[in-house]
Parts: C-alpha cells; sequence; structure tokens
C-alpha cells in the first residue's frame, strides 16, 4: 500500500504533462470545423455531380428503360446482350485502335518539344503558341474545319494528293479510311497539349548533364536516346496515362465528323460502324434508341477498360519511370 501510494503522486504528474490543454483542443476542433467547411462545398459537388450519377448509372444497368421513363430490373440481362450484340465489339475494337494510334503521337509531340526548346531557333514563343492553338479551340470548330480539309471533292487534303497524281478518297465517308482520318484529328489537337508538358520536362534537365555528354563525346542521338528520353519518362508516363484515358473516352470529334445534314447521330453515313467508339455507342443507346440500361452497361464497360489500363500502367511504372 505505501509503494502503490508513492507511485500515485507520479502518475498524476505524467498524466498532467501529457495532457492537451482546453483551449489546445478546443482550437484543434476550431480549426477542424474551418477545414470541413471549406472542403464542403467540393465535396457536396463531387457527390452531386459525380459520385451519385456514377451510382445512378450503375443501377440502371441492371434495369430496362422505356422511351417514356419507368425501370424495371433484368438482372444481368444488359451484360449478356453486351456479349451477343455484333457492335459492341466492333467499338471496343474500334476504340482500342484509335488509343494506340494515339499513344503512337507521343513520339512525335517529344520531337517537336525537343526541336522548341533549341535556344537559338527564333520566333520560339510564335510556334509554341500555333501548335498549342489546336488545343483550345472549340470541338464544333475543329470538325467544321476538318470537314472541309477532308471532303473528297474539294477538300485541301485531296486537292495537295492531287497535286502529285494521287486520287485520295472520302476521308470522313470511307470506311478504310475514316478511323485513321479520325486519329490524325485527334493527335493534332492533342500535339499541342503534349508538347507543354514535355518541353517542361525539357527546361528541368539540368545542363550539366548534356555538358558531360559532349566531354564523353556523344552525339546528338545517343545524348536525346541515354540523357533526354530517361529523364523524361515521368513526363512520358503522365501523358500516357492521359491520351488513354481521353482516347478510351473519344466521342464529340466522331460525332460531329459523322454527322450529316438530315441524319440521326451519323446514321447516314456509310464508316459509322468503322468509327463508332464506346462512347458513341453509349450514346446512340441512350439516347437516341433510348434504352437507358442497355447504354449505362456499355458505360460500364468503358469505365471497366479506363480503371484495368490505369492500373496497368500504374503497375507497370515502376520498370521504365525513372524519378530524378
Amino acid at each position: 500500500m505505501t509503494r502503490t501510494a508513492a507511485l500515485q503522486p507520479r502518475a498524476r504528474a505524467a498524466r498532467a504533462a501529457n495532457a492537451v490543454p482546453r483551449r489546445g483542443r478546443r482550437h484543434g476542433r476550431r480549426q477542424w470545423a474551418w477545414a470541413s467547411l471549406m472542403v464542403a462545398p467540393m465535396t457536396i459537388g463531387l457527390g452531386i455531380f459525380y459520385l451519385w450519377p456514377i451510382a445512378q448509372t450503375f443501377y440502371y444497368s441492371f434495369t430496362h428503360s422505356g422511351p417514356f421513363g419507368g425501370h424495371t430490373w433484368t438482372g444481368t440481362a444488359n451484360y449478356r446482350a453486351l456479349a451477343d450484340d455484333p457492335t459492341v465489339s466492333r467499338a471496343v475494337v474500334n476504340t482500342l485502335l484509335y488509343t494506340v494510334i494515339q499513344l503512337a503521337g507521343i513520339p512525335l509531340a517529344i520531337l517537336v518539344a525537343a526541336l522548341l526548346n533549341q535556344k537559338n531557333l527564333r520566333g520560339r514563343a510564335v510556334y509554341r503558341v500555333l501548335y498549342f492553338l489546336p488545343a483550345v479551340t472549340m470541338p464544333v470548330a475543329v470538325a467544321m474545319l476538318w470537314r472541309w480539309m477532308y471532303d473528297g471533292n474539294y477538300g485541301l487534303v485531296n486537292y495537295l494528293l492531287s497535286t502529285v497524281g494521287i486520287h485520295g478518297p472520302h476521308w470522313a465517308s470511307d470506311p478504310g479510311v475514316a478511323l485513321y482520318a479520325l486519329a490524325a484529328i485527334g493527335i493534332w489537337m492533342s500535339l499541342g497539349y503534349n508538347m507543354v508538358i514535355f518541353l517542361a520536362g525539357l527546361q528541368g534537365i539540368p545542363t550539366e548533364y548534356y555538358e558531360a555528354a559532349r566531354v564523353d563525346g556523344a552525339g546528338p542521338v545517343r545524348t536525346f536516346l541515354r540523357i533526354t528520353v530517361p529523364l523524361l519518362t515521368p513526363n512520358i508516363f503522365f501523358v500516357t496515362v492521359l491520351t488513354m484515358i481521353n482516347s478510351l473516352q473519344m466521342f464529340d470529334i466522331a460525332y460531329m465528323m459523322m454527322s450529316t445534314p438530315g441524319s440521326s447521330a451519323g446514321a447516314a453515313n456509310p464508316a459509322l460502324p468503322s468509327v463508332r467508339s464506346i462512347s458513341y455507342l453509349f450514346f446512340q443507346k441512350a439516347f437516341v434508341e433510348h434504352d437507358i440500361g442497355f447504354g449505362a452497361a456499355v458505360a460500364f464497360i468503358l469505365v471497366g477498360f479506363i480503371v484495368l489500363m490505369t492500373l496497368v500502367q500504374f503497375r507497370l511504372q515502376k520498370r521504365w519511370v525513372h524519378y530524378a
């Protein structure tokens, strides 16, 4: 008892030393309340405009909806119908092919960025603005421009080909070339944005590395491959993920390029089956044919592709991305 009584004052002193002052606790709660208040608008907006529509679309994918509303639970019928619908498999192939072509345009952006990063290049700022303009131009204006350029009778592309004796096709309506024509537009639109990302990476590379390479007798090509490209891999990874996500969601340019006066969502264009993407198929099923349930199932196929490919990219980045 005597020993216990002797230890009690020490225990009380230790608890008093470790206790948080009441004023400090009130200050911490006040800070937490203000932080929650500042974050609340964005959190509420995220829940209303992002999370709730996603949950609602997921629910609709298990239902059948009529043109006048009403949802009937059908279980996995829509997902089973996806496997039997040839337009779905064709849309998946079109989307993946378009994505691969877009990824092949990334080296072009690196090359343009490397050229515009030369200090002895006159008018560098003008060139950068010109290359970046397509990235900030409205898709409607881009579609109008390229529909004229791709016109089979009086378009600029076929006119230039005719000067060397080549008879060009109808780029926007020929099923054999329409997807590649749209992919060229996508590369043209994203080139400026990707170029800016790579320019930022190039300007962050220490000049000492290039000076050491010159001392060792390395030429421009070897310097580019052994120094520039490895140190640009974080930027390449970022652009690759972003390009992949944007390409998988390809819709606006395809819709405007395929649409013709008097038609519905490009229905009269013979090239539509060869360019119809997953997003385009979702729009067609949900808002043209009013099959909300099937369209929602198509949308979640797209979500699955985006999540899967993004996870694969992040999984593989440790093998080839070098952070200085």
